[in-house]
């Protein structure tokens, strides 16, 4: 049997579930499960019952086309709560012939992730960014090299534990384990970024519907990580309540008409769009543009301002890469490069294979980018051929979610 592994993406606005065969190292995408999301705001579970239920019809799908009943998913992670530091680990290396052995790598790992942790917060992710033995730094990889001291630098991502448990026990309650949690911004690096981007300094920058993740990369490996409660949700709330219009005409309105730039708008367009009353209004799209921009402009004063916070202001010669949903929007690169003084690019999963049609977009970033994780990972186990009986199963979780 195949090995597969299975990627939940679950964000503010969409649940996509991904099934990929893995042969001889290649990816296949051969399932897909798309659901409007329910029960989520900025990232996080706010309903347990809605947003299990979103999980539930994604899951459905997602095992329906690729054959296969799914159980275990490496899961999407989101929301303000998300927070990072750097820390060092350092430890004698074993005296051997042998030189660093992988032991030497693991107790200081151990070192380094021994940092002081609230119980409402746990480690997610412990990514080491450079080794130093004795005198010699920059080391990618020490194993075998000799030495009386192994130094590695590290990077640590922590998160609310409530928030995981809420995100569990709605994976749970479709069946799912979830196996591992990803950082969206580190997802969608594994789908969108190239070696040499990764390797001179670069942003990448997943704009979804309720937040904003950022991951730095430099001499390849992740440095610094941060998440932004703002996105997507916010311009439409912002065309909303400019339009004294409906969230849902809103969205509608910037898909169609939205820009960054309105000194590229002619004055004079105007779209005809349906206020709450009734009664419909001409609306021009430079003014329209002047209300994107502004919202757009303040995601990249945050990045700009926690870069410079970071110290790696100056950094990043291959600028950023924008990818997510709201990465789509009319100039944003022009916006990007005006903030923040780098190149910028909007990027999209590339060199897929399999059910990829809907996937060649910056929104779905994050769900490829969770299975390229899981390659890279081994996140890959053999799951029982499908049943088809989703209806009984679907029953059965409607009947324990919903009330009375």
């Amino acid at each position: 049997m195949a090995d597969i592994i299975f990627g939940l993406d679950v964000g503010t606005t969409k649940v996509c579930a991904l099934v990929g065969e893995v042969r001889e190292g290649r990816l296949q995408i051969i399932g897909l499960g798309l659901a409007a999301a329910r029960g989520m705001r900025k990232g996080m579970v706010i309903d347990v019952s809605d947003a299990s239920l979103a999980l539930a019809q994604a899951v459905e799908q997602a095992e329906q086309t690729s054959g296969y009943d799914l159980s275990q998913a490496i899961v999407s992670m989101a929301g303000e709560h998300i927070s990072s530091t750097n820390n060092k680990g350092i430890v004698a290396i074993g005296r051997n012939d042998a030189g660093v052995a992988v032991s030497d790598i693991e107790r200081a790992l151990d070192v380094a992730q021994a940092i002081p942790v609230p119980p409402n917060r746990q480690i997610v992710h412990l990514i080491p960014r450079n080794y130093t033995i004795d005198e010699h730094d920059g080391v990618r990889n020490p194993i075998g090299m000799h030495g009386f001291r192994l130094e590695v630098e590290t990077h640590i991502v922590t998160a609310a534990r409530p928030a995981l448990q809420n995100l569990t026990s709605c994976a749970g309650n479709v069946g799912i384990n979830a196996s591992e949690y990803v950082l969206n911004a580190l997802a969608s690096g594994e789908a969108v970024l190239d070696p040499n981007e990764r390797e001179m300094g670069v942003i990448v920058a997943d704009i979804g519907g309720g937040t904003t993740d950022i991951a730095l990369y430099m001499q390849g490996k992740v440095w610094h990580t941060q998440v932004f409660p703002i996105g997507g949700y916010h311009i439409s709330n912002d065309i909303a309540i400019g339009l004294r219009a409906p969230y849902e005409v809103a969205e509608q309105v910037k898909i169609q008409y939205g820009d960054c730039r309105p000194d590229k708008i002619d004055a004079n367009t105007v779209f005809t769009v349906e206020p709450f009353g009734g009664e419909k209004i001409q609306v021009g799209r430079q003014d329209l543009a002047h209300v994107i921009e502004a919202r757009v402009e303040e995601i990249f004063q945050h990045i700009l301002q926690d870069v410079q916070r970071s110290g790696y202001d100056g950094l990043l010669p291959a600028g950023i890469v924008l990818t997510g949903g709201s990465a789509q929007l009319r100039g944003i690169t022009e916006v990007a490069e005006r903030v923040l003084n780098v190149p910028a690019r909007v990027a999209q999963p590339q060199n897929l294979v399999g059910m990829v049609d809907k996937l060649h977009s910056p929104a779905y970033a994050t769900s490829v980018g969770l299975l390229n994780w899981a390659m890279s990972d081994n996140q890959i186990y053999q799951p029982r051929t499908h049943n088809r009986e989703w209806g009984r199963k679907m029953g059965s979780i409607l009947k324990a979610l919903l009330p009375g």
